[in-house]
């Protein structure tokens, strides 16, 4: 069934009405290796097929205070991005920053065991409203004859 892998887009204030925070940094996602030794290497944007954007995975944890309860109020999301995202706005708590993500996009997922399963949600993300750390590809505006 082809629905396992599918991303749903969705607008940011669509599924966040009151925004989300950014709590602590966003990191590397890093690939598994079973040596220790062996140099860290960068998660990529593909699955076990080899179908993505082949572009860097960065992930970090935000806040929905419209979440209710702790459990459902907390999540990772990934970036998807070939530079690390960086947040624009100014910490309102240390390691706390209000942020609006673009590029949004969910996959349900079933959380829990036993008799209290519930649904998740994986959360991806392009990118960071207001960012101008290079992240974004910027097209050049057309050329226009005076």
């Amino acid at each position: 069934m082809a629905l396992k892998d599918m991303w749903l887009s969705t607008d940011f204030r669509a599924a966040f009405p009151m925004g989300v925070f950014l709590l602590g940094g966003i990191e590397p996602m890093t690939e598994f290796n079973q040596d220790r030794s062996a140099p860290k290497r960068h998660q990529l944007d593909f699955d076990r097929d080899g179908n993505g954007t082949g572009l860097r995975l960065w992930k970090a944890t935000i806040m929905d205070p419209s979440g209710g309860n702790a459990r459902q109020s907390s999540f990772d999301v990934v970036f998807v991005a070939d530079q690390q995202p960086v947040p624009a706005t100014a910490e309102i708590s240390p390691g706390v920053r209000p942020i609006e993500l673009e590029g949004l996009q969910l996959k349900p997922k079933v959380v829990g065991t036993g008799e209290f399963k519930s649904i998740g949600w994986n959360i991806r993300a392009t990118g960071i409203k207001g960012d101008n750390s290079g992240v974004k590809v910027n097209t050049p505006a057309a050329n226009k004859a005076a």
